[in-house]
């Protein structure tokens, strides 16, 4: 009821706002026409408001100004839960401006990020949600950087989760856009965390150097009890249907689309991955993923991989603009029915992978889409690799030890 009163009562005022030069012609055409200006008003014997308004001209879904939404972070370690809330984030609006913070602000709030800016901008940029990305935002919402969003970008809501962000004074850094009543809040994605992905890794290289003389002093104190929290972590993802058609762009390839088929570990999903997945892409129209089991990957690669199981890895790779697609547990071998089954065009694999050596007896995963001439090796963009992200990780965990112990000192 009252949405047919304000479609019938306001819709001058919606033509004036949201369309003032079409709304302008139109009144100097009746001008010229010699109708009364109060049939605009919906008085007079010929009701012109009520069929203009009927035929949509002036509708808001037509001619309202798009709803832009603003959110940012540290995007370090970029995980299906970063993913997630940006998904949210960009579902109260229209477009999705992402802030992405600077590696001087993270450090003077956090410590060192793991992932240098360029990276970080790689990785934000290549999510299916994110429409404009603004490089080096700030930490905390200032003031000059909020009447910046506001009038040079056009946003008018900025997005965090319900999860607090505080500044090393303890105050919000979001509390001039909540003042200012232009704060909107989405729900966190529990079971993952930046800091639950670097205590994985950490633990791991604990279980498996069994505390030698770098990673007993590296882990060493409440080591112990993190590392139990962590394993329980992992398994207490629950993966649904529901997350996946949130994440999945739901659509298959056409009758004659040319379907690019890909496939690795995708683990700690990074900068050379989003590239490695561009450049496929580009070579047809449909890119299908496929995503190996946790067992296959560690028994190509041993412990501590996978850091992320394969639901984890799926959501994640799914994330990305340029994927269509995701084989969730893909086989290590690309057989014939599989590129019968999917209709695959072309199969690729990139020059940077963790390893290349098959295990004893193993044959080439690739040898029947060699032999049919649709295996094609990319040139991979970034050397960056899981491990390296991982090693990365653990140099700055030593890091921070020693600046504490110096500090104790």
């Amino acid at each position: 009821m009252m949405a047919m009163e304000y479609e019938s009562n306001n819709w001058i005022w919606d033509g004036v706002y949201y369309c003032p030069r079409l709304f302008g012609g139109l009144m100097l055409t009746a001008a010229l026409l010699g109708l009364s200006t109060t049939y605009f008003g919906g008085i007079g014997l010929f009701p012109l408001s009520y069929v203009w308004s009927d035929s949509g001209i002036f509708h808001k879904k037509k001619c309202e100004k798009k709803r832009i939404r603003y959110m940012d972070g540290c995007f370090d370690l970029m995980h299906y839960g970063h993913a997630n809330a940006l998904r949210q984030a960009k579902a109260l609006g229209d477009e999705l401006v992402v802030g992405v913070v600077s590696d001087e602000e993270i450090i003077a709030n956090k410590g060192p990020p793991v992932l240098p800016m360029e990276e970080r901008l790689a990785l934000v940029s290549g999510l299916k949600w994110v429409d404009q990305v603004i490089a080096n935002a700030p930490y905390a919402i200032t003031e000059q950087f909020m009447n910046s969003l506001f009038n040079e970008h056009k946003i008018d809501y900025i997005i965090h989760g319900d999860d607090p962000c505080l500044l090393p004074d303890g105050s919000d850094a979001y509390a001039l856009a909540k003042k200012a009543g232009r704060y909107k809040q989405i729900k966190r994605t529990e079971g993952v965390s930046s800091t639950d992905i670097v205590g994985r890794i950490l633990c791991s290289v604990k279980d498996t150097e069994g505390g030698g003389d770098h990673t007993s002093t590296l882990l060493n104190g409440d080591s112990g009890e993190r590392c139990h929290s962590q394993r329980a972590q992992i398994s207490q993802f629950l993966p649904t249907s529901q997350r996946i058609v949130q994440f999945s762009n739901g659509k298959g390839p056409g009758p004659n689309s040319r379907v690019v088929y890909i496939d690795g570990a995708f683990d700690l999903f990074h900068a050379g991955h989003v590239e490695i997945l561009k450049k496929a892409r580009q070579l047809g129209d449909f890119l299908l993923v496929g995503i190996h089991t946790d067992h296959i990957v560690r028994e190509h690669r041993g412990m501590p991989y996978p850091v992320m199981h394969v639901h984890e890895r799926s959501l994640s790779v799914l994330a990305c603009r340029y994927v269509d697609e995701v084989i969730i547990g893909a086989p290590w071998e690309v057989t014939k029915d599989m590129i019968t089954t999917f209709n695959i065009s072309i199969v690729v694999h990139g020059t940077v992978a963790e390893s290349n050596s098959l295990l004893p007896g193993e044959t080439d995963p690739y040898a029947f889409p060699k032999s049919m001439g649709i295996f094609r090796l990319l040139e991979s963009p970034k050397s960056l690799t899981t491990s390296s992200v991982s090693q990365r990780i653990v140099a700055n965990h030593e890091a921070n030890a020693m600046r504490r112990r110096h500090r104790v000192k």
